[in-house]
């Protein structure tokens, strides 16, 4: 089973930064994409930002110039390095990795298991 590690959450000030990472436990054969999703209180899940295999980024618009999403994939982390923090950004936030574990597996989406940001004086 594919296990996504999730870690760098907390509470953070207004204005100040957190550095999300999400590793992975293995290797896979094909990885078609990672992304963060967020959940705050009694709203919806929503895509923060994605990365495509070929390192291409989007980000939802909130987030755009504070947010950078990244990989290292010697070490198959993700980070989502997040800077000018404000209060609605305060969630619980998501790895994804969208991939393909073996040549002969089918294609999968697998997730972490949250990790809370707060954002508050």
């Amino acid at each position: 089973q594919v296990q996504l590690v999730e870690s760098g959450g907390g509470l953070a000030q207004p204005g100040g930064s957190l550095r999300l990472s999400c590793t992975a436990s293995e290797s896979f054969f094909r990885v078609y994409g990672w992304g963060w999703y967020r959940q705050a209180p009694l709203k919806q899940r929503e895509l923060v930002a994605i990365m495509t295999s070929g390192g291409n980024t989007n980000y939802t618009d909130s987030v755009k110039g504070r947010f950078t999403i990244s990989r290292d994939i010697t070490e198959n982390t993700l980070y989502l390095q997040m800077n000018s923090l404000k209060s609605e950004d305060t969630a619980v936030y998501y790895c994804y990795i969208d991939l393909r574990r073996r040549s002969y597996s089918t294609r999968s989406d697998y997730w972490g298991q949250g990790t809370q940001v707060t954002v508050s004086s």
